[in-house]
């Protein structure tokens, strides 16, 4: 496998840091969207693709899970970054001489609080990382960017107001994708199965699907509907489970599940990060 990693964005952006804290020693590549990501995997130009999926605060990002099942990509991991933004401008500015801001929108959102004090007008950009980049070009002690700490390293900015963000537990939870499948052994260690499903469109289906979940002692920690193809009623599951399908109880569920399935198909069996010890500890 190629030690390259891709990612949607632009050199310095939360994914960038995402892949340099997960693979320390792979080479990145930036792509504009991400069906590049994906097709950079799947094509042999990178190894893996590190997508992100939800964050805490804004929940879950915009077209992945459409694109996630027709990728053909399978998730091998996942990787939570707590997030932090970094006011930041060109040498030459502070406080008193910037009158706008730009980053991406759920960044302008996340932190409402610096924007409103400072009386700022805030711009929408394509990602905070591209935000930095095009400050630095313009190169006007007026206009601001909201982006993570990399950026201002890579685009020569200055710092003017560290950790911005309204929320201290605001946190992005990516999956790691392969073009391969890499089921993690079963065994002791926790695991996530990631899946998607369709249910026959039977009364009470979906409600008999599940059962064999909670029947069976199966802790679902996220169940997500879409609509396919623009339809009201051609709708599609994503769902994540604690265990692995080899897992007796787990298994007895799945087994259910596609009784009452048009279509169930496993995206990933992965290593459970432990981060999510520590959002368990904070929850009680």
């Amino acid at each position: 496998m190629k030690k390259i990693i891709s990612f949607q964005g632009e050199p310095g952006a939360n994914s960038h840091i995402a892949c340099a804290e997960a693979y320390p020693d792979w080479t990145v590549l930036p792509c504009p969207t991400f069906e590049d990501a994906f097709a950079a995997v799947n094509e042999g130009q990178a190894g893996l693709a590190m997508i992100p999926i939800e964050n805490s605060i804004a929940g879950r990002v915009a077209d992945i899970h459409h694109l996630l099942p027709t990728s053909g990509l399978h998730i091998v991991g996942e990787h939570f970054l707590p997030i932090h933004f970094q006011l930041m401008s060109v040498p030459e500015a502070d406080l008193g001489t910037i009158r706008s801001v730009h980053s991406h929108v759920h960044a302008l959102g996340q932190c409402r609080k610096i924007i409103r004090k400072l009386g700022l007008k805030a711009h929408v950009a394509g990602d905070t990382a591209g935000s930095a980049r095009e400050v630095a070009e313009w190169k006007d002690k007026t206009r601001a960017s909201l982006a993570p700490r990399m950026a201002a390293e890579i685009y020569g900015l200055k710092i003017l107001a560290e950790d911005v963000e309204d929320e201290a537990h605001n946190t992005t939870r990516f999956v790691i994708l392969s073009k391969t499948p890499q089921w993690a052994p079963a065994g002791d260690a926790p695991t996530v199965t990631s899946f998607v499903f369709r249910v026959r469109n039977l009364p009470a289906a979906l409600y008999k699907a599940l059962g064999g979940f909670a029947t069976n002692g199966i802790n679902m920690t996220k169940l997500e509907s879409y609509m396919l193809e623009g339809g009201f009623t051609a709708t599609q599951f994503y769902a994540e489970v604690d265990g692995h399908p080899e897992d007796v109880n787990l298994k007895r569920a799945l087994e259910e599940l596609a009784f009452f399935s048009r279509e169930l198909r496993i995206l990933g069996v992965y290593p459970a990060s432990p981060f999510r010890e520590t959002i368990g500890e904070a929850a009680e």
